[in-house]
């Protein structure tokens, strides 16, 4: 058996040593069995993930969900097995049987957490550092949640008030979006924060030498963190005592972030494997599970074994979490007494319902008048913030381009800052130039609950974001993106701000609605049916992107069936229709003019308005083929980007207008003249559909 550590202020027994060496010896085994796996972390790891677990957090594995539960967020997420054998030790769901289907098909246990999937997963991890800007913006949510509820309260005394702690290894800390995201918790002095880092010097390289030399615990501090490390065992395993110490300081340090460095020697303490790069992500063999098995005091011809006192022992975490709870609970009901008002919002936003009449608020503008829809956006985001207070956003300092400040007299930004506005629990987030970093904070934000997030940038910047908005499609989060300046209509910032790509990409990703509103009408329609799809509940909700453009556009008459995603905006005169025009964003009205000189020369034409595709898939096949007949082949579909989208829709005897390369720095409309988006050459694709159908 490993070395027990001795301390006063924490109690820690035989038993809870033969919980942590229980840890390593099943961590081993999960990897052994499958063949695959990172063993070496979840092993160095086990005193600092039990100690949280066992020791420190305040969470009821009975009820993974309980509103006043410490969140917990594993960025490493290699390591998964650090997580899902606390969630089985504490009583959360997990069993034996479920370690021993490790990374298998149908089990609990995937080779990266997934959010949704296993109770207890806070959040999907995997894309190193993700996990750090997710705990950051559960942080942030965590204090707009408490000004929504319980602004006035002393600091410590509200329900409302709770821990995120988050388990980040060397990786992630490499990865940029940590940085970003780091910078931001600093800023906001997200007191409710503590990152644990697992500095073990090792990656899939080796030592960590061989990348990083910089000192972490400096650029924390120059971060405004609160900065701790602790020391190793002389025998070089994780400290108990020391980590308890250190995470008790961080709870205690409430204004600012705080970051615990722990040094410790990965797959500590297998005899050959420890150290090395080949126990980061590989099994140790028979051989060496068998030699560890030896150094912790188990039976080396024994797998996943697992003492009945040990098991009885971590139990018991069941018993404190039901005492935590039942506490939190008279001090809610205490709050639910004194703020009656309060009381009835948070269970209003709890069941993700929304205000009596605010869709009566959503303006309703002036057909014919042209209004760029991202400036229509921005009028709907303010009606919609006079009645939805936990509606709330910003910007990757775009804020005045996007639209996106939804109260300018109130800034979310922390206590001492000088900036007028500034206010804890303001409703206008300043993400800063950190594009990664807010789309995952968001989703942080989205998974701590009981607010409505949006973001906003530019749409080419989206690739800054995408591996973060990817995890908002794979986790279902009803996060909303606001991407303005949506094609070459941003004209003379030129080819490396216009989108061309961008529109067909995101679309590919399974799960994230692109949203591309051809007028003011249908973006408050769009926002509409954003706000009406909000759900929390796994597997039902989804992200949103907003496509909204620079220029301005011609206003048409609001049609409901907007939010249906396609929809006929005119119809063909004088028969059915012979030709289809398909448009999106701020090309329907080049397909509403080619439809008149279509229509002026004696060819019955219909306009389509197609604002999201995956609203438009969702409908049933009656009403796709009432807009889209499939007796009309002759179809054009315009879109300023990548023809990818479209060719579902056009058949073979279709055309495109699409621009196949990049922009160039030039006046919108000379970009749009030059590059063949006009209503002449609709019409004339219209009229090569005809011939190419009549053949």
């Amino acid at each position: 058996m490993s070395t027990k550590p001795t301390t006063t202020d924490l109690q820690w027994t035989e038993l809870d040593q033969r919980a942590v060496d229980t840890v390593r010896v099943l961590a081993a085994d999960a990897v052994q069995k499958v063949g695959n796996g990172h063993p070496g972390t979840a092993m160095s790891l086990a005193p600092a993930a039990y100690t949280l677990f066992q020791k420190v957090m305040r969470h009821d594995p009975a009820d993974a969900d309980w509103t006043g539960r410490d969140r917990f967020v594993l960025s490493a997420g290699h390591t998964s097995l650090t997580l899902y054998i606390q969630l089985y030790l504490a009583g959360y769901g997990l069993e034996l049987g479920d370690l021993e289907a490790f990374r298998t098909w149908g089990s609990k246990t995937p080779g990266h957490p997934e959010y949704g999937h296993t109770t207890g997963v806070e959040t999907t991890t995997g894309p190193l550092g993700q996990g750090v800007a997710n705990a950051v913006g559960m942080a942030m949510a965590s204090r707009y949640e408490r000004g929504l509820f319980d602004p006035d309260a002393a600091p410590g005394t509200s329900p409302f008030d709770h821990m995120v702690w988050v388990i980040a290894g060397d990786g992630c800390l490499q990865e940029g979006i940590s940085a970003e995201a780091s910078s931001l918790a600093g800023h906001q002095k997200l007191g409710n924060l503590v990152l644990l880092w697992d500095d073990n010097h090792i990656s899939i390289e080796g030592d960590t030498e061989t990348a990083v030399s910089e000192d972490t615990l400096k650029r924390y501090e120059a971060y405004g963190w609160h900065v701790q490390r602790v020391e190793q065992l002389p025998n070089g395993d994780l400290d108990p005592a020391g980590l308890y110490r250190a995470l008790q300081a961080a709870k205690a340090e409430t204004g600012r972030p705080s970051f615990i460095a722990a040094r410790s020697i990965i797959a500590w303490p297998a005899p050959h494997a420890q150290n090395t790069e080949a126990a980061h992500g590989s099994a140790l063999g028979d051989d060496e599970v068998a030699a560890t098995k030896k150094v912790l005091g188990f039976d080396p011809e024994k797998s996943f074994e697992v003492s009945e006192e040990v098991i009885a022992h971590t139990r018991e975490a069941l018993d404190r979490g039901r005492e935590a709870k039942a506490e939190w609970e008279k001090s809610f009901a205490a709050w639910r007494t004194a703020n009656s008002e309060r009381a009835a919002e948070f269970d209003r936003i709890a069941a993700g319902e929304l205000p009596e009449g605010w869709e009566d608020r959503l303006p309703v503008f002036e057909p014919g008048k042209a209004v760029a829809t991202r400036a229509a956006s921005g009028k709907v985001l303010q009606a919609l913030g006079e009645i939805i207070p936990e509606l709330w956003g910003g910007s990757a300092d775009l804020a005045g381009s996007n639209n996106t400040t939804i109260d300018k007299t109130s800034s979310f930004l922390p206590a001492g800052n000088p900036l007028p506005g500034a206010d804890p629990y303001g409703r206008t987030i300043h993400f800063g130039i950190r594009e990664h970093a807010m789309a995952a904070s968001m989703n942080g934000i989205a998974l701590h609950g009981n607010t409505r997030i949006y973001g906003g940038t530019f749409l080419v910047f989206s690739d800054y974001m995408r591996n973060a908005v990817r995890l908002s499609a794979l986790m279902h989060l009803p996060v909303t993106y606001v991407w303005t300046h949506d094609s070459i209509g941003l004209g003379e910032d030129g080819p490396t701000h216009q989108p061309v790509e961008h529109l067909a990409s995101l679309r590919a990703i399974p799960g994230l609605n692109i949203v591309r509103p051809a007028d003011a009408n249908e973006t408050a329609i769009a926002w509409r049916e954003i706000m009406r799809r909000y759900t929390k509940v796994f597997g039902k909700g989804a992200p949103h992107g907003l496509a909204l453009t620079r220029q301005g556009v011609p206003t048409y008459e609001a049609n409901e069936n907007a939010a249906k995603g396609g929809y006929v905006l005119f119809d063909a005169e004088g028969g059915e229709p012979q030709v289809l025009l398909i448009g999106t964003g701020s090309e329907v009205h080049l397909a509403v003019e080619a439809r008149e000189e279509l229509q002026a020369a004696g060819i019955p034409t219909r306009v389509v308005s197609m604002p999201s595709v995956e609203w438009f898939e969702e409908q049933d096949q009656a009403y796709k083929d009432s807009v889209l007949p499939p007796s009309v082949k002759a179809r054009v579909a315009v879109e300023a980007g990548i023809g990818l989208t479209w060719y579902r829709y056009v058949g073979d005897a279709g055309r495109i207008i699409s621009l196949e390369h990049f922009g160039a720095s030039a006046d919108a409309k000379v970009l749009f003249r030059e590059f063949g988006f006009t209503a002449e050459h609709v019409a004339a694709a219209a009229r090569e559909s005809l011939d190419a159908v009549a053949r």
